[in-house]
């Protein structure tokens, strides 16, 4: 048998990048008997049907090491989290549902900051100020001016990686300054709603001359926390866990609870203010979330 990672799935045909070429495969019944389905990222071995149309059947599908939800992805080890400095505004609270998600499938987090051209009100500062206190590694780039581009290839450098992001910040864009080959399909925002047209219609997985693997995926909207419980949330604000010494211990999640150390340090501007409140808005959406069922 062979072995090889899932790069795409469409309609029940899996395409299976192996060392002797790509294959076509479907998956075998026992799969879909055991409520299994394949994902992209998939490590799996397969057998050949038809070596010259490169035809084939995934036979098995290894231990997965990460498992994305939305997207469906499998054995992701960093995600690019990408927003833009402007058109569209950048809504901060979205970006924190997003590195919440990644936190909780433990990627490495990477925050790419596009359109850094358009940077005229100080916005870039601001958000860098935010999230590399938080203790984040952002990175500003413009596909105009070429800025800091090899900057984002060298974080792609070995990696399986997600590029995360709302519609019409520049993931696609992004792409094709990293590897011009793929020429993916770019939308532009719409004027009227300020929202990208989701021009990606499924997660792929993409080979880079730099010996990465990317997924392009389908821009979000929203993004819902419904498996993550209140006590659970604050684990995924890692600049949380320096000053988490609070007087009720593991007990406490940073909210009313006295003697808290977490919100001392919110006042000292130790910890981001804006991301404090952020983490109670969430708090307050799980909540909310766990009443309706």
């Amino acid at each position: 048998m062979l072995e090889g990672t899932i790069i795409k799935g469409i309609g029940g045909f899996y395409y299976v990048d192996t060392e002797n070429g790509l294959y076509e495969c479907r998956a075998r019944g026992i799969f879909r008997k055991q409520k299994i389905t394949p994902l992209v990222g998939d490590r799996v071995s397969i057998s050949v049907v038809d070596e010259e149309t490169k035809k084939g059947v995934v036979e098995n599908i290894e231990k997965r090491d990460t498992e994305l939800v939305r997207p469906p992805i499998a054995n992701v080890n960093k995600a690019l989290i990408v927003f833009a400095i402007k058109n569209p505004k950048p809504h901060l609270s979205l970006l924190d549902r997003f590195i919440v998600l990644a936190e909780k499938e433990n990627l490495e987090i990477v925050i790419i900051l596009t359109k850094a051209d358009l940077d005229d009100e100080n916005t870039l500062d601001e958000i860098k100020g935010i999230y590399e206190l938080s203790g984040y590694k952002v990175i500003s780039v413009s596909n105009k001016t070429k800025l800091n581009i090899d900057k984002v290839k060298d974080e792609l450098k070995g990696n399986i990686v997600v590029f995360a992001g709302p519609s019409g910040v520049g993931k696609s864009s992004l792409l094709n300054e990293i590897d011009s080959k793929f020429e993916l399909q770019t939308g532009e925002v719409s004027d009227k709603i300020k929202r990208g047209k989701h021009t990606t219609r499924h997660a792929e997985l993409l080979k880079l001359e730099c010996g990465a693997m990317v997924a392009d995926t389908p821009g979000f909207s929203s993004l819902t926390l419904d498996s993550i419980s209140e006590n659970e949330l604050k684990e995924y604000f890692i600049e949380f866990e320096e000053f988490d010494n609070c007087r009720f211990g593991f007990k406490c999640i940073h909210e009313n609870e006295p003697s808290c150390s977490v919100k001392e340090a919110v006042e000292n501007g130790e910890i981001s203010k804006q991301r404090y409140e952020s983490y109670i808005q969430l708090l307050n959406e799980i909540r909310q979330g766990k009443r309706r069922y």
